[in-house]
């Protein structure tokens, strides 16, 4: 296979990335706030004369020869960051270097794979007789899974064959990825005086109906993704001590594997209990790209590994194949004093470039 040489070398585009990062650390970007980031977005690929286009806080460009008759690949991920916890002890908004490290709040998730996304860009942005478009979408909302992120953008967006999707994987391939299903409940009593007897106990009742669908096994498990797992994340009833209360509600967290939508997974818990139940949403659901892929492939090749990832991600909600691949690792994500490594941002960049080049 011919070369495809960049007018970047990967000193360059290593230094653009850690820069461009610095800056995004310097800007707060929470969910839903997150102009002044998609500005400075857009600041960094007018720099290098690359046209943009602008939905909400969503920014995108096309490569420089893009053809419509052919398809795309995106690549995507996200410029929110969360709050930053009680337990930093470290200025979360100051981009500090020290010891190899980047540190900084979305530092590693993701900003480590946006920066480095955007210089993959920058490397193909000129090449001429891809097989591929390639595509950048830099993201808002994913932290919160919003209405206003890459959902919104996706349908304006041209024929995208396959989504990359960058979180912090430590450049391995999650091929399998879990949904995201919360379900509220609410068990129904009798409300009564605690000091009389009372079999409709609500409370009582929910403890019942709750210690079945915890220890409930759904028959299908993933090859990738193990089992469906149920989590009791909240419950509360009664404010008084003489008071049985009439209801006891409470909160289900499910992940749902590649073998089931949301809405079959919704349907078997509720057969499976008493109490009424409400999915606040059916839409964040897993996803799943086969081993035999041409991209798998290709990262196979290069000697990277795949694995079924628990956490959630835009993956939810892009609706076509995608791949979930990025430098860092999840284990720091949200946590105190954030960092990146700047091995893994030059890493990332440099196998993203190599898996590419063996697909484009």
């Amino acid at each position: 296979m011919q070369e495809l040489k960049s007018v970047y070398n990967n000193e360059e585009l290593l230094s653009n990335a850690v820069e461009l990062l610095k800056k995004l650390i310097a800007i707060p970007s929470f969910s839903k706030d997150e102009y002044n980031t998609s500005v400075e977005i857009e600041n960094f690929f007018k720099k290098h004369h690359i046209p943009t286009k602008r939905f909400k806080n969503n920014i995108w460009a096309v490569n420089k020869n893009f053809d419509v008759f052919k398809p795309s690949i995106l690549l995507n991920t996200h410029h929110d960051t969360v709050k930053p916890n009680k337990a930093y002890t470290l200025d979360p908004f100051l981009p500090v270097e020290q010891d190899g490290k980047l540190y900084g709040l979305g530092s590693n998730d993701a900003g480590a794979s946006l920066v480095s996304m955007a210089q993959v860009f920058l490397h193909f942005y000129e090449k001429e007789n891809l097989k591929y478009n390639l595509i950048i979408a830099l993201t808002a909302e994913e932290e919160i899974s919003g209405l206003d992120g890459i959902e919104a953008l996706f349908p304006q967006l041209p024929n995208i064959e396959l989504a990359i999707v960058g979180e912090p994987t430590q450049m391995n391939l999650a091929i399998a990825e879990k949904g995201l299903l919360v379900i509220d409940g609410e068990m129904k009593g009798t409300p009564s005086h605690a000091a009389h007897p009372n079999d409709d106990n609500s409370i009582v009742k929910c403890m019942e109906d709750l210690q079945n669908i915890l220890a409930f096994k759904f028959p299908k498990v993933s090859d990738y993704l193990g089992e469906v797992k149920i989590t009791l994340s909240g419950i509360h009833a009664g404010v008084q001590h003489n008071v049985v209360p009439e209801a006891c509600t409470f909160t289900l967290d499910v992940r749902v594997t590649d073998e089931y939508s949301n809405k079959e997974v919704f349907e078997i818990i509720q057969k499976q209990m008493k109490s009424a139940l409400t999915a606040r949403s059916l839409r964040l659901n897993s996803s799943k790209i086969e081993m035999e892929h041409p991209f798998v492939q290709a990262g196979l090749e290069i000697g990277r590994t795949t694995y079924g990832s628990p956490t959630s991600s835009d993956q939810a909600i892009i609706s076509c194949t995608s791949v979930k691949i990025g430098p860092g690792d999840s284990r720091r994500s949200h946590t105190a004093d954030e960092y990146i490594y700047i091995k893994e941002i030059e890493e990332g960049i440099e196998i993203y470039i190599k898996i590419l080049e063996k697909v484009l």
